[in-house]
């Protein structure tokens, strides 16, 4: 027992590190998580899941599946219908049908099953798991609308594939139990059920929360339990009914303004972040070597048509008329991989077919990992290029939201512009924006931190933020909202009017963005040195245009904002590490006409100290 926890706690730890290593070298952490699996299971041999957790295995997966699906419903906003709403209907309505039955086709023709096996095996394939799909699109950072459909199709297409596949499973093993029309009704019935669960138990969560009942220390608990309970419950309908239970139960609660969503979806998050790495690890580690030694010249033209034909035509063929345009398609037609949810179902059901005579069954899990290995590997490293070569992802996230317009930060964004960098001002107040408008600057009206904006604001392009209102606590409240989404080395809000003097008194750092231009650059400064004539002004540095050169010719005090060659942004000299080279570009905030400074590089010194 101790050295199977000692084995868990190794694959949890192998999960974060992968997810660590992704990040630094900018790749899909799933394409990481399936190296280390293979690594420590069928090449290493250090873990043997089923072997190591015997029946838990299969649990301790179908629970972690069950939230990553409730997670994911809580992300499918209906608002994201207004861009996508008709080629999700379409791709989910008429792309999942025609998935289903070219599917068919290629493994009945190509690989050559039973028609049992291959109307099973094809149900299997229409999933496109959302624990694959939902990393790879957060770390493209797609264009709203294609990361909306990829999304929605992920998350719904699961629990739909799934029962697709449970209800051709159980016409095969008991049809000559129960008749056809028995098993659709009870089936027809265990759906309406697990709807119905899924929605009330949102909107029981909804009445208990805002009454009262329930005090804040227990919310997030609840709501797991709440997730686990109609997921077991479900289950006892038909099988994996509860998958379907869990996903209505988080669209139920991400769509019906609950309070707690925000602390609630960013703690799912955490969470759905360590059950992925570590069960897909499982589930990798769980290969046996001598499924695929089976596999022949039509296991590989299987894979080839399912990558290469069926999923580009089911896309294109279903959503013809939907609005999509060309690189849409294209890229929606190439991305559909393939993840735990599939091989958990495989699993499950080979054995039951075999043990029904149907012989070709044996087939079934070493197709259905061939097609997880090839699309997680394919479409999880061409993700990122192709999207940016079908101009659906910003090749650098350079932009800047400045959130507070002023004279001040209407000038900050009108320079950033001229520098080609994307820039958006945002505020509540319609006449402050008027200046930015006139200027034909790209701006947002209405309260940053409101619903409403978090639906119509493209943040696409955008890589940092700069809360520069005259409202401290409204900078730092913007901040702490934003730091989840950018990072916290790329939220920037001005200082304080008043030093603190203890800092128990005021807002804990950790609520707060980086301060921007030092501690003497509040907002009241700024506004005043503005209005006495002080201007930006901009110098691309160069071998021949040092930066000492540049900040000769400042007179101090002057507050500087640095922007690479490579599109980082750094707003003050302390926030910036290394020293300004050539291709980088410095924008100084200092007084017209100043007579020059001496010591630059003395100044550039002890200000980053």
């Amino acid at each position: 027992m101790e050295f199977t926890l000692q084995k868990l706690v190794g694959v949890i730890i192998l999960g974060i590190s992968m997810h660590w290593l992704a990040w630094r070298i900018r790749i899909p952490s799933i394409v990481l998580f399936f190296a280390a699996g293979v690594m420590i299971g069928p090449v290493g041999g250090w873990v043997d899941p089923t072997e190591d957790f015997g029946p838990l295995l299969q649990a301790l997966i179908k629970l972690a599946i069950a939230i990553i699906l409730f997670e994911g419903g809580l992300n499918l906003r209906f608002h994201e219908l207004q861009q996508s709403g008709r080629a999700v209907k379409q791709i989910i309505l008429l792309g999942l049908p025609l998935s289903w039955g070219l599917g068919f086709a290629a493994c009945h023709w190509v690989a050559g099953l039973s028609v049992p096996v291959s109307v099973l095996l094809s149900a299997i394939l229409v999933v496109t798991g959302p624990t694959v799909i939902l990393p790879l699109v957060r770390h493209a950072k797609l264009s709203p609308r294609t990361a909306s459909v990829l999304k929605w199709e992920g998350i719904i297409n699961d629990p739909i594939g799934v029962l697709l596949a449970v209800l051709v499973a159980e016409i095969l093993t008991h049809g000559a139990a129960q008749t056809t029309e028995s098993i659709l009704v009870h089936f027809g019935l265990a759906i309406a059920g697990s709807v119905g669960l899924g929605i009330a138990g949102g909107l029981f969560l909804k009445f208990a929360f805002e009454k009262g009942h329930v005090p804040e220390f227990l919310k997030i608990p609840m709501v797991l339990c709440m997730v686990i309970s109609l997921f077991g419950i479900a289950d006892l309908l038909a099988e994996e009914m509860g998958l379907l239970a869990v996903t209505v139960l988080g669209i139920t609660m991400g769509n019906i303004r609950m309070l707690i969503f925000y602390e609630l979806r960013k703690f799912k998050e955490n969470v759905t972040t360590l059950l992925v790495a570590t069960v897909f690890i499982l589930l990798t580690a769980d290969l046996d070597a001598n499924h695929f030694t089976n596999l022949d010249w039509r296991a590989v033209g299987f894979i080839f048509c399912i990558l290469f034909l069926v999923r580009p035509l089911a896309v294109g063929l279903g959503t013809l008329g939907s609005g999509l345009k060309w690189n849409e398609t294209l890229l929606l037609g190439w991305i559909a991989p393939r993840g735990i949810v599939a091989a958990s179902v495989a699993g499950l059901f080979a054995p039951r077919l075999i043990e029904r005579g149907y012989g070709d069954a044996v087939y079934l899990l070493p197709l259905v990992f061939g097609v997880i290995v090839f699309t997680v590997v394919l479409h999880g490293l061409s993700l990122e290029w192709l999207s940016r070569k079908l101009e659906l992802s910003s090749d650098k996230q350079e932009g800047v939201v400045i959130v507070g317009a002023n004279p001040w930060t209407t000038e900050l964004a009108s320079v950033l512009r001229e520098l080609d960098l994307p820039v958006i001002l945002v505020d509540g107040t319609w006449h402050r924006l008027k200046d930015a408008r006139l200027r034909g600057l790209p701006i947002h009206y209405g309260e940053i931190l409101s619903e409403t904006s978090e639906q119509n604001m493209d943040l696409a392009e955008m890589g940092y933020l700069l809360a520069a209102s005259e409202n401290d606590a409204y900078n730092a409240l913007v901040c702490n909202a934003f730091i989840h989404h950018f990072g916290r080395d790329r939220v920037y809000q001005l200082p304080f009017h008043e030093k603190k003097v203890e800092e128990e008194k005021g807002v804990q750092s950790a609520h707060l963005g980086r301060i921007a231009f030092g501690e003497e650059a509040r907002f009241e400064v700024l506004m005043d040195l503005f209005y006495q004539g002080w201007v930006f002004q901009k110098s691309k540095l160069t071998e021949e245009h040092t930066f000492d050169a540049f900040a000769a010719k400042l007179h101090p005090p002057y507050y500087l904002i640095l922007v690479t060659g490579k599109g980082k942004i750094a707003f003050g000299l302390e926030n910036f590490s290394g020293d300004p080279g050539p291709g980088d570009t410095v924008i100084a905030f200092t007084k017209l006409n100043a007579p020059a400074s001496k010591n630059a590089k003395k100044k550039f010194s002890e200000a980053k100290e």
